[in-house]
């Protein structure tokens, strides 16, 4: 990496070897990594010598000088190779803060970075380097990378033939094409959520050629467990297949059909709070069982904690109708955790892995303890992946620093910052910010977490992505019954359509796997929810983009280098960038530009990789138009 400093007119070269190989751009080593930091420093910096200042997260500042190497071109290097097992200590796993002193004499130099891999210099100490070091042996499932993931909201999604049950707290509204979801007067008021349009789990199984049709490999489906309310993050029974969804019948065909196309399913596992209305607390005794709420002499009364029972109690985000779950009770956590609890049933049935909900709310002694059994109950293959919306690498979380990239918890995480920095990038015009969030990311995570990164725009806890892009802002300005019917007029709705496909480029070429939102290919709009969470507009979708997630996902499937291939950027200014993903059989180059047409010095002979026509480069550049992105494949 090439470090540029104003003030000391000074270019300072950073390497990072990982047992010899060239890791400069990484920030995650498996413990036992001999790693080397190979520093050229220009005699004009002043620098009489180099020091490396680390600490263990909490822990004190240990100073390591580099060694003199030798000088040429007045140039001086130096080197320190760390012994990573040493560094973490019996534990097998670690992280560390560190920076570089650059000693002149009479004052200072420290290293400062932004973004985990590039440096500038400050006279003061300023933003350390990340390293997190993870056990030996860490790995995430490979049949999950290279994949393209479509997030199900069921409810939402299609109404199949098979049978399911009526229920009397349920309002079906079958006006499936014009509907609007149920909605509170003001966002954040409580709401009954009764109200279903009717999506089902067989549904989903007669739409599973339509989603091979996109490259579709992996099913990620909202909560499908018995529940009171239409989105099911209240769950009632652990143990049963809601029936408004078709029950475990219908679960068992869904999973035989999805393996039989060789798609993978992925739960929802919402395992920090209940409903009210559940089995376990069962506040409006609507189960046979007595729940915690209605005796102290419950089975699950230790699995809830009252303030003054029973009517004030411990809750998820003070929202009474998800009283929280209390995982310090053994018996609680093990009835998730343990081998033959929920996690372990639902692996069993049929299921490849779980999304965890509110990931930061469940303890590492839960997330340890699932790790172990998921690996066990799948020979390895079983996928966890951890709602987390910031960089997972050294979060904080209610106070407790977190371990989640370590080896013993997640193999990955919701990408939220990747949708960060694409709005950034489309609404801001700033390619340097994408850049940054980017680099720090892959510069934070093991590379094996990189390659399963869950990228998303959309998820049922935002705004569409398309609303986004043509009418930021208004979910703060406008009432819940002016935004229950708005949509993009016809000129903002073509420029957001061309920032969408921007997007899905990105989207769906960078590190990790893209998961598609359902009715986000299809162009489907919606403010916060509810209003994100609209049924499918079947017969009514946008040919265009669908076309263009179509080439996307028909480009994963046979691409090396989206599956395995390492990723760098190439170029970046403020209004563009271009990245590579290079494997040992292939290599694409993705030019992304929102300012004036680019024309960026390119050689050699290109494919465009959606298109399979032969780029023209007759000029020595790559024209790139505005407001758009190009993916060429060396030929």
């Amino acid at each position: 990496m090439l470090i540029q400093n104003d003030t000391a007119q000074a270019d300072i070269r950073i390497e990072k070897l990982a047992n010899g190989h060239d890791a400069s751009r990484l920030g995650a080593f498996a413990c036992g990594t001999r790693l080397t930091l190979r520093l050229q420093v220009p005699r004009r910096l002043g620098a009489s010598a180099v020091v490396l200042r680390i600490c263990r997260d909490g822990e004190g500042d240990t100073d390591m000088p580099l060694a003199f190497v030798d000088t040429h071109a007045s140039v001086d290097t130096y080197e320190l190779t760390l012994d990573t097992a040493a560094l973490c200590g019996e534990c097998g796993h670690g992280l560390f803060y560190y920076e570089y002193l650059f000693l002149r004499g009479l004052d200072t130099l420290f290293s400062d970075s932004i973004n985990n891999v590039d440096m500038t210099l400050s006279q003061h100490s300023a933003c350390r380097f990340r390293l997190l070091i993870h056990e030996a042996g860490y790995e995430t499932p490979d049949w999950f990378k290279g994949g393209t993931m479509y997030h199900v909201f069921v409810d939402r999604f299609f109404r199949g033939a098979g049978a399911v049950e009526e229920r009397a707290s349920a309002v079906i509204n079958s006006d499936w094409e014009n509907g609007i979801p149920q909605y509170a007067p003001i966002a954040g008021a409580p709401l009954s959520n009764n109200v279903f349009f009717g999506g089902n789990l067989w549904g989903v199984a007669e739409k599973l050629d339509r989603l091979a049709s996109l490259g579709v490999s992996v099913l990620y489906l909202s909560p499908v467990f018995a529940a009171y309310s239409n989105h099911r993050y209240d769950t009632a029974d652990y143990e049963k297949i809601d029936g408004l969804l078709g029950g475990d019948e219908a679960f068992d065909h869904l999973i035989r059909e999805a393996h039989a196309r060789g798609m993978r399913v992925i739960l929802d596992g919402v395992f920090n709070h209940t409903g009210d209305d559940s089995r376990y607390f069962n506040r409006r005794g609507t189960y046979p069982e007595v729940g915690a709420y209605q005796s102290r002499l419950s089975p699950y009364a230790r699995w809830f904690s009252f303030r003054n029972f029973p009517n004030e109690y411990e809750c998820w985000w003070n929202i009474e109708i998800m009283p929280r779950l209390q995982h310090a009770n053994e018996e609680c956590r093990h009835y998730f955790t343990a081998a033959g609890g929920i996690c372990e049933k639902w692996l069993l049935r049929g299921a490849d892995g779980w999304r965890l909900d509110v990931a930061d709310e469940l303890s590492d002694e839960f997330l340890d303890e699932l790790r172990a059994t998921v690996k066990a109950a799948t020979d390895g293959e079983g996928l966890i992946i951890g709602e987390v919306w910031e960089n997972a690498a050294d979060k904080i979380a209610y106070g407790k620093r977190r371990r989640y990239f370590g080896g013993r918890q997640l193999d990955s995480v919701m990408n939220y910052p990747f949708r960060n920095a694409v709005l950034a990038l489309l609404q801001d015009g700033d390619a340097e910010t994408f850049y940054n969030i980017l680099t720090e990311l892959y510069g934070s995570y093991p590379t094996s977490v990189s390659h399963s990164l869950m990228n998303l725009l959309g998820t049922h806890d935002t705004e569409r992505f398309l609303t986004t892009l043509g009418d930021s802002g208004r979910d703060d300005e406008l009432s819940n019954d002016e935004l229950a019917r708005r949509r993009l007029s016809p000129e903002d709705r073509a420029a957001a359509l061309q920032k969408m496909k921007l997007a899905a480029t990105l989207q769906f070429t960078v590190f990790g796997v893209p998961s598609v939102y359902y009715g986000d290919e299809a162009g489907l709009e919606g403010y916060h929810d509810p209003f994100c969470r609209m049924p499918y507009p079947w017969g009514r979708e946008d040919e265009d983009l669908l076309s263009h997630y179509r080439a996307l996902g028909a480009l994963r499937q046979r691409s090396t280098a989206l599956k395995n291939g390492d990723f760098r950027f190439t170029h970046c200014q403020k209004d563009a960038f271009a990245y590579e993903r290079v494997s040992a059989d292939g290599r694409l180059l993705v030019v992304a530009n929102v300012g004036a047409t680019l024309h960026l010095p390119l050689e050699g002979a290109w494919n465009n990789a959606l298109t399979g026509d032969r780029v023209d480069l007759s000029s020595g550049a790559l024209v790139v138009p505005p407001m758009s992105a190009l993916v060429l494949e060396s030929c």
